[in-house]
């Protein structure tokens, strides 16, 4: 039985792009612009592409879409502020260059790029999808663990295939992990560049999956710096992946289904919920189970309640309307 997949485990087509493809300022085959330039298919099933890992623009777009007819693609939302985007980015990376060409990653920048936020109905970042043969596929949002980003990876593979998507992309230089000017950047030179020390390490130990290690340097950081809130939405992230891997989505369920009592399974679920992107489940289970425990006076069980919510709360992003409205019923549930 596979690692706890994210929600689109049977790979639902979730959004419309078709304007995009009638918003295109040049006509189809021609040279893409900024991000997807220089994109040519080839003999054999096989597309010529700049690198695997490319830039996606709301101007570019089209060209993205095209193709996808070819190799299936991977869209990567994401954004410069969100903790979560930063620590996906290097298992996105590292996992689409293992497969050598039969995926491109394409990663578009929310805030730059608001055409292709709203399309994909992106309410938090990251979040990732699939095109394949011009279809989008919505797969998850957040962070996730490595093996069930692999698990869907596969899954997009299948789908794929049964698309008769079976092209491969080749970069320009024959090597699968060419990054011309203008290309996604590398993530370890980024946390070298921008991160402090203890930021750069946890990212790279999220990267190698030893979320432990992470976690470690995420508190270290914050024993240094109390007031670090990029150290505090990362720490969340980690500490939810942590807990998931692991564990299956079938045994996640049945566990707490078998032990509705069981405060640690349920609270799974929600854990559960929020990497698969469904916050409101996620939010509901838990702030239904706070209003239960207020009703017993269990204060011990409110403290668990309280803690795992606003961990969650900052792996979804303070910003989002739906922690903006889970704050709101938990605080009416305080007072």
């Amino acid at each position: 039985m596979s690692q706890v997949p994210p929600s689109a485990a049977s790979l639902r087509g979730a959004v419309d792009l078709s304007s995009l493809v009638n918003r295109a300022n040049s006509p189809a085959g021609s040279a893409p612009s900024q991000g997807a330039d220089g994109v040519a298919a080839g003999p054999g099933g096989v597309v010529t592409v700049p690198s695997l890992l490319l830039d996606g623009t709301d101007a570019s777009f089209s060209q993205i879409l095209e193709l996808s007819n070819s190799v299936a693609v991977i869209v990567e939302l994401w954004a410069s502020w969100s903790d979560g985007s930063r620590m996906l980015a290097p298992l996105m990376q590292k996992l689409i260059l293992e497969y050598s060409g039969q995926f491109v990653l394409v990663r578009v920048e929310t805030d730059t790029n608001p055409q292709l936020t709203e399309a994909f109905q992106a309410q938090s970042v990251p979040t990732v999808a699939a095109i394949i043969a011009g279809r989008p596929v919505a797969l998850f949002e957040g962070a996730q663990p490595e093996q069930s980003i692999r698990d869907v990876l596969e899954q997009v593979v299948q789908l794929a295939d049964q698309n008769g998507v079976t092209g491969r992309a080749e970069p320009e230089d024959g090597r699968t992990g060419a990054r011309p000017e203008g290309s996604v950047a590398d993530p370890a030179d980024v946390a070298e560049e921008v991160l402090p020390p203890h930021h750069a390490e946890a990212y790279e130990a999220i990267s190698r999956g030893d979320y432990k290690a992470a976690i470690a340097e995420y508190e270290t950081a914050l024993a240094q710096s109390p007031r670090d809130q990029l150290a505090v939405a990362g720490l969340a992230q980690v500490k939810l992946l942590d807990r998931l891997t692991g564990h299956t989505l079938d045994d996640i369920r049945a566990q707490a289904a078998a032990q509705p009592d069981n405060l640690d399974a349920q609270l799974l679920v929600a854990d559960l919920d929020v990497s698969g992107g469904h916050i409101d489940d996620a939010f509901d289970r838990i702030l239904t189970l706070f209003a239960s425990a207020s009703a017993r006076a269990d204060a011990p069980a409110k403290d668990v309640l309280r803690t795992r919510l606003l961990d969650l709360f900052e792996v979804v992003g303070l910003e989002d309307p739906r922690v903006t409205a889970a704050r709101r019923r938990l605080t009416m549930l305080l007072y």
